[in-house]
């Protein structure tokens, strides 16, 4: 129940942009990390993978003395602190603010304050997008952290909660993805460093992956979208992609909006090829925006279920 507490904290509130933020120590801790065993040359793998580790258990015992000398001191004092450890990881509202501005500015007409606003969440350039392109863009963010910022918290915490630590192995996958965010870049810098980061945030994210697109495919039909094409379009594209999760869910985003996703997109004013994803029944639309933000509701309160579900049968 800390874990549904915990969503329904972020489905009101969003980012607790006042107290401080778990990612900023978790981002301070890779930084350091960084320095000490950051190199180049034949090590470089190595070097990452023991970065990678130390990152890791760090975080993770961090939060277990944290946790543990807060029981000591009251169980209600842990029990809230794990609640809002939770809810810190958790980017579901966020994921909608953020998102929301852009199909606004696309109602009124506005192309380039829309622009500017999608820049703030995608890595992409995007100045040179047109109004489909932007509208491509922003259901794609939202399909693919859809996953790392709801599905994977959720899954993770719950896998916790069967050994009394919900919140610490959500930060263990936060703490992932924020070295695959800072560091996992196929790049000269980074390409052997950071791999390990890189690999292991896909193994965190694989099995969410997978179930935050069936979920997707629950939310589509509850919302009444063409569940059979979107679970067709997933069959068919969800490996489309270079990461072996992100196509996941776009995939079922794109099937169920009945457009087309991906296909390449201009990073540092250098094109990357990437493949479609979907069918192109029509052309993307502002609105597309708003609907890929009720299957992001609907998909979310399909997890709630589950989690509540599953609660109920450890009982």
């Amino acid at each position: 129940m800390r874990i549904l507490a915990a969503l329904l904290l972020d489905a009101i509130f969003g980012d607790p942009r006042r107290l401080p933020h778990p990612v900023v120590f978790v981002g301070r801790l890779i930084s350091f990390c960084e320095k000490i065993f950051y190199t180049r040359g034949n090590n470089a793998k190595e070097k990452g993978f023991l970065f990678c580790a130390a990152v890791t258990l760090a975080t993770a015992a961090a939060l277990f003395v944290i946790l543990g000398a807060a029981g000591l001191v009251s169980p209600w004092l842990r029990s809230a602190l794990e609640i809002y450890l939770i809810y810190a990881a958790i980017a579901f509202k966020s994921l909608k603010d953020e998102s929301l501005p852009v199909a606004r500015a696309l109602a009124s007409g506005e192309l380039e304050r829309a622009r500017r606003q999608l820049g703030r969440i995608v890595g992409r350039d995007t100045e040179r997008l047109d109004e489909a392109g932007v509208v491509r863009a922003c259901v794609e963010t939202i399909a693919e952290s859809y996953v790392d910022g709801v599905v994977s918290v959720l899954f993770w915490a719950s896998v916790g909660a069967f050994f009394g630590q919900a919140a610490l192995f959500a930060w263990i996958f936060k703490a992932s993805n924020t070295m695959d965010s800072m560091v996992g870049y196929d790049d000269e810098r980074y390409r052997d460093f950071g791999y390990a980061a890189a690999k292991f945030d896909d193994a965190m994210n694989f099995l969410p992956a997978r179930l935050g697109a069936a979920a997707a495919i629950a939310g589509g039909a509850m919302a009444g979208m063409d569940y059979r094409r979107a679970w067709r379009i997933f069959l068919r594209d969800r490996l489309e992609h270079k990461s072996p999760n992100s196509a996941h869910a776009e995939s079922v985003f794109a099937g169920l909006l009945g457009i087309r996703l991906g296909g390449g997109a201009y990073y540092g004013g250098e094109w990357e090829a990437r493949p479609f994803l979907g069918d192109d029944l029509r052309s993307p639309e502002p609105n597309d925006i708003l609907r890929a933000q009720h299957i992001l509701n609907l998909s979310v309160a399909v997890c709630a279920f589950a989690i509540l579900a599953l609660a109920r049968g450890a009982a």
